[in-house]
């Protein structure tokens, strides 16, 4: 192992990208390597407590996504194809060869791409609140937040969170609400990144060649998910022949923050269930 995968091996440590992009890291705990990959808002931070759980029994990597957080921006425009290379080069700097990957939202077409791209590179998929394509609820959806993003940013950060959570559970954690408005995209610089960012998931469409992909793969959705409606969970399973799909009933898009022991139970069962059958059997 390099001097710098030794430093990545605990703690957090930074990624430095071919075209300048510095990635704020952090590795915690040990085991089957799980790189964690958030959404929209790309911060390391939404797994925050999913992580503390998750590394009780795996190695837990995640990361600000290129832009997002502690991050620097790069030269390079964040596609998805360019985020799963992000992927790649986190990966690199921790001294992993494979992981098992678990995206959100954005980060599931951000972990399907990495599964086209580099398919030796992951033991397995897990793709939460995701998709295949885009349909028309959720353009419609986009090009409103979009308007909404350019004319009032706090509104923007507003109806995102008042959307992603059960009203239940948003009324008993309002301080998530009050954080979000305090950290609404302010700057025409971080307007600019989350549109960039909005328009590469607007675009993604892995229809063409998922049927294709050949790793284990974990559906994971919410029932009453408004973001990414519930039935794209089934679009997703039919494009990826073989995978398991299971879905929490409640939970919102946000579900692996709303319902965390579900969420952390479901995962870790599927990846002990995958690896146990990657084992070599004795003769």
């Amino acid at each position: 192992m390099s001097a710098a995968a030794q430093r990545a091996a605990g703690g957090e440590f930074e990624v430095h990208t071919a075209d300048g992009a510095v990635l704020r890291a952090c590795s915690q705990g040990e085991g089957q390597t799980l790189l964690l990959v958030s959404g929209l808002n790309g911060a390391a931070a939404f797994w925050d407590d999913n992580a503390a759980t998750l590394a009780r029994s795996f190695r837990v990597l995640r990361f600000d996504q290129r832009g997002m957080g502690a991050s620097t921006r790069g030269t390079a425009r964040s596609t998805i194809d360019q985020l799963a290379q992000d992927c790649l080069a986190v990966l690199d700097a921790a001294g992993v060869e494979r992981a098992v990957l678990l995206g959100h939202s954005t980060g599931g077409c951000i972990g399907l791409s990495l599964a086209r791209q580099a398919p030796h590179r992951l033991a397995g998929l897990i793709l939460s609140g995701s998709w295949l394509k885009q349909n028309r609820y959720m353009s419609a959806l986009f090009e409103t937040r979009l308007a909404i993003l350019d004319q009032h940013p706090r509104a923007y950060a507003a109806s995102a969170t008042l959307m992603a959570y059960p009203p239940a559970w948003l009324e008993a954690h309002w301080q998530v609400y009050e954080s979000a408005i305090t950290h609404a995209p302010a700057t025409n610089e971080e307007r600019q990144i989350m549109r960039e960012r909005i328009d590469a998931l607007r675009s993604f469409d892995g229809s063409a060649w998922s049927a294709g992909l050949t790793l284990p793969v974990l559906i994971l959705g919410a029932r009453d998910d408004m973001v990414v409606p519930a039935f794209l969970q089934d679009e997703l399973a039919a494009g990826l022949p073989g995978a398991r799909k299971t879905m929490l009933d409640t939970g919102g898009h946000y579900f692996p923050v709303s319902r965390p022991d579900a969420f952390t139970a479901n995962v870790a069962e599927w990846i002990s269930e995958i690896a146990a059958r990657a084992a070599p059997t004795g003769s």
